[in-house]
């Protein structure tokens, strides 16, 4: 029996959609080891282990070098450099309405009045920064930073906005932050479309067959933990950034939505659309692979 390398982050979403593949609760002709790592160290690594070519970011000081795994969760920024030697997965990404990335500050009221301050961002090749790259220009001073160092940062006054993702949404109140701009918001009112954060990739060597059973797995893994969901808490629990209840269980309805089963013909237009816009803007390459295997 095949084993596969799967690399997801620690967040609610990912742990609840993975554990019953992880954890043997549903029958596959693979087994998986997990590595799980924030996203943008994701992104980072998988962006190492392919060659440098024309258009792509170059990576430095990343360990995993090298070392691409069959299967990895990806922010859609990253995954626009990455289809030469991965396709997207249908199953077991982030896509939805109302759960796009927030702009706060400690200090100023209104998005306008941080363009050229400092910014912190999870990561250069997120989709959360993505989008504050086609939303508009004087944005470009960011830190980057592990996304549950963020608020923090703003909080101390470290930098004078946050771009925040995953369960930031329902906490940075927490901090005495104030949300400037709604990123999700902005994209559904500017496109019409869900907006597409993240996605899971497969390696192109793996082969069709394995690819769909891989993608037949993580729909039957996530209906296992539907119905499972008192079986999952615990291992979610283990993993979590925020570990109050209410704002686990928000952050699970908010992200494991009907796109996490199947990203369906509007979910395919979503991701079209954005890599037609970023392209558009000159900030992914214009050429690529196709989405899918």
């Amino acid at each position: 029996m095949n084993t596969l390398t799967l690399g997801y982050s620690p967040c609610p979403n990912d742990t609840f959609i993975f554990y019953a593949l992880t954890h043997g609760r549903i029958p596959a002709d693979f087994t998986v080891r997990e590595i799980l790592e924030d996203v943008e160290t994701l992104n980072m690594r998988a962006m190492a282990g392919r060659p440098a070519s024309a258009g792509r970011p170059v990576s430095t000081g990343n360990p995993a070098a090298g070392d691409m795994l069959d299967l990895t969760k990806i922010s859609f920024h990253a995954a626009a450099y990455l289809l030469d030697n991965y396709c997207l997965l249908r199953s077991g990404g982030a896509l939805g309405r109302g759960c796009g990335p927030l702009v706060v500050s400690r200090d100023y009221s209104s998005i306008e009045d941080i363009r050229g301050r400092r910014i912190a961002i999870p990561g250069r090749y997120t989709t959360a920064q993505l989008l504050l790259m086609l939303y508009g220009r004087g944005f470009e001073d960011v830190r980057v930073m592990q996304f549950d160092r963020i608020m923090p940062a703003v909080a101390s006054g470290e930098a004078d906005a946050g771009l925040i993702i995953h369960e930031g949404r329902f906490t940075y109140r927490n901090y005495g932050l104030k949300k400037l701009l709604d990123l999700g918001e902005w994209w559904e009112r500017e496109t019409g479309s869900p907006i597409p954060l993240g996605c899971i990739l497969a390696k192109r060597s793996l082969g069709k067959e394995t690819i769909l059973a891989v993608e037949d797995a993580i729909r039957r893994s996530i209906s296992y933990a539907r119905e499972n969901r008192g079986e999952c808490t615990g291992y979610i629990k283990v993993h979590a950034q925020e570990m109050d209840d209410s704002v686990i269980d928000g952050h699970i309805g908010l992200y494991v939505n009907s796109f996490s089963d199947d990203f369906g013909e509007k979910g395919v237009q979503a991701i079209e659309k954005l890599f037609s816009l970023a392209s558009g803007a000159g900030v992914i390459p214009a050429k690529r692979a196709p989405l899918f295997l």
